[in-house]
């Protein structure tokens, strides 16, 4: 089915440099294949470089689709911020009210603290603590805190969603953990996008997929996002991989009817999307305008898309997750850039980067668009040099 709203066609001529970068990692083996777009308002130039996979079986295209992993985040913030509008659910709600298995939550003494040594939360969770990652699951920069090792057996690699329980046993599951930090406290990464997920489908009585089809996917003709690739799709998308454990070369994560040829038993709201350049962007622009689709639709207000992409973070709160952010602040799921450190940190910058290779922002301020995909996943939370070098060469 073709997108509903097609967008110019790419500049014959790659005046950014776009293409030799991408092509320059091709070359060297980093990547098998990318596609990098970027929009300045109507001009779009989309780059697709390389191949679907390590044996060339396809040319890499711009409707390829790929794992975009969490630069899910993002979406799945914008549909409880949707609950918020419809009047559903209020930011300062306590979250039990639809999440009971996290009523009266036990915390660590202290962040080094044994996980048997707890004391009660000073106060109930609340949707705002979901939004801002700020409940006290999730993870900041030392992995090695026993809470933090205890949280990996159920807060498990989401690039593997078939490996997930159910929502309900998920829930349950996480409710057994304490807190890292009292709610409110600390921003840590990660889990709260998984629990908005499971908010959503909470208080709408429907699944993530289902919800996030109808008010988000169809009205903005993203026709190839979903949590699964169904057959007749396959062909475009791509196989995923990882760096080899020598160091050298690459080695398949997952194949084209691997983890992602059915709906899992968890659909992440933290990550389990596919998704294509243009779908992506087409949300992105829905932010850029407010809320409102290319026809005028509203499919948020303006104060939701505001919250979303405002920082909701203090210092000590940032340097608990420095690791992740490199100083920058938190909106509502992505991060918002409030210091200028590289060129491509434009204060107001938002959007957040892919476990699987991916990256996507936009700037409110000059109403650009930034993405990245590829099929090879990041080693650990740093950016990778690609990404370093593709925000360069695509910064204002």
């Amino acid at each position: 089915m073709p997108n509903p709203n097609p967008l110019p066609n790419p500049n014959p001529k790659p005046a950014s440099g776009l293409h030799d970068l991408l092509k320059a990692y091709v070359d060297e083996g980093k990547v098998p294949g990318a596609v990098g777009l970027v929009a300045r308002g109507d001009t779009v130039e989309v780059r697709a470089v390389g191949t679907v996979d390590v044996e060339g079986s396809a040319p890499m295209a711009r409707d390829s689709i790929f794992r975009i992993a969490s630069i899910s985040k993002p979406i799945t913030a914008a549909a409880v911020m949707m609950l918020i509008d419809d009047g559903e659910i209020a930011s300062d709600d306590p979250v039990d009210t639809w999440l009971p298995e996290l009523a009266k939550p036990m915390v660590v003494r202290t962040p080094s603290s044994p996980v048997e040594d707890v004391v009660p939360a000073a106060r109930p969770l609340t949707v705002a603590d979901l939004l801002s990652s700020r409940a006290g699951w999730g993870f900041p920069s030392d992995f090695t805190l026993p809470q933090v090792q205890a949280l990996f057996e159920v807060q498990k690699d989401g690039r593997e969603p078939q490996g997930f329980p159910a929502p309900d046993a998920w829930l349950a599951d996480l409710s057994r953990i304490p807190l890292l930090y009292q709610p409110g406290e600390a921003w840590l990464y990660g889990t709260c996008s998984d629990l908005q997920g499971v908010l959503v489908s909470r208080v709408t009585g429907r699944s993530l997929p289902e919800f996030l089809a109808e008010r988000i996917f169809e009205p903005l003709g993203m026709t190839d996002t979903a949590f699964e690739v169904p057959a007749a799709k396959r062909d475009r998308f791509t196989s995923s991989y990882r760096i080899a454990p020598d160091g050298r070369g690459l080695e398949l994560a997952d194949a084209p009817d691997g983890q992602w040829s059915s709906v899992p038993p968890f659909p992440s709201g933290g990550g389990g999307l596919v998704s294509t350049a243009d779908d992506w962007l087409a949300f992105a622009r829905l932010l850029l305008a407010g809320g409102t689709t290319a026809e005028g639709r509203r499919l948020l207000s303006r104060a939701s898309v505001r919250q979303m992409t405002t920082n909701h973070l203090t210092r000590p709160q940032r340097e608990i997750g420095a690791l992740f952010m490199e100083g920058q602040g938190w909106g509502y799921g992505a991060q918002v850039d409030i210091a200028p450190t590289d060129p491509w940190n434009v204060p107001g910058r938002y959007g957040w980067t892919g476990g699987t290779g991916t990256t996507g922002h936009l700037v409110p301020a000059t109403g650009t668009v930034t993405l990245l995909l590829t099929q090879v996943a990041m080693e650990n939370p740093t950016p990778t040099p690609l990404m370093r070098d593709f925000w360069r060469r695509t910064a204002q």
